[in-house]
């Protein structure tokens, strides 16, 4: 299967339909909405098995961050395809996994600063033009400075640009 594409810039409307289309294809798959960013996206949380030992990874925190989405996400594809057929990943039975652990993952924990990261934010947008105007009462935090590059639409992508060139 291969539903999570992992060579294009991820956003948060790639990452909810990823989710949607793994849920129809397993349904074991186990993910509630936690939160509200301040553009009012919702916060996914991803469980994975039922085991007593828990552990917990999150994605994106901030904004440049966006590629670590694309590698949990995978991880969630991967592993729930092991789970259905009963195969292992890097030697680890998936079943065994499964009903020794839970496994908490929260995939985009920032989607407002992916969105603005890849360029997917209106550049009318009024929160956009709200946290530019934040971003210009700090003059002395120069580029690339990671949420001010953001807003000013200098994100990691245009970072090639400034240097490799």
């Amino acid at each position: 299967m291969n539903i999570v594409t992992t060579n294009t810039n991820y956003t948060y409307s790639l990452m909810v339909d990823n989710l949607v289309s793994l849920k129809k294809i397993y349904p074991f798959l186990d993910f509630n909405i936690v939160g509200k960013s301040v553009l009012e996206k919702n916060i996914y949380a991803i469980k994975l098995g039922n085991g007593p030992n828990n552990v917990f990874y999150s994605a994106s925190i901030h904004a440049n961050e966006w590629i670590t989405s694309i590698v949990l996400m995978k991880f969630i594809e991967d592993y729930c395809e092991a789970y259905t057929k009963n195969s292992s990943l890097l030697g680890y039975s998936i079943k065994d996994i499964f009903h020794s652990s839970s496994i908490y993952l929260m995939p985009m924990v920032n989607p407002d600063g992916v969105d603005l990261a890849t360029g997917s934010i209106s550049s009318s947008s009024p929160y956009l033009k709200n946290a530019l105007a934040i971003s210009e009462q700090f003059p002395n935090i120069p580029f690339p400075s990671g949420w001010k590059a953001n807003i000013r639409g200098e994100s990691l992508i245009n970072f090639h640009l400034y240097f490799l060139n």
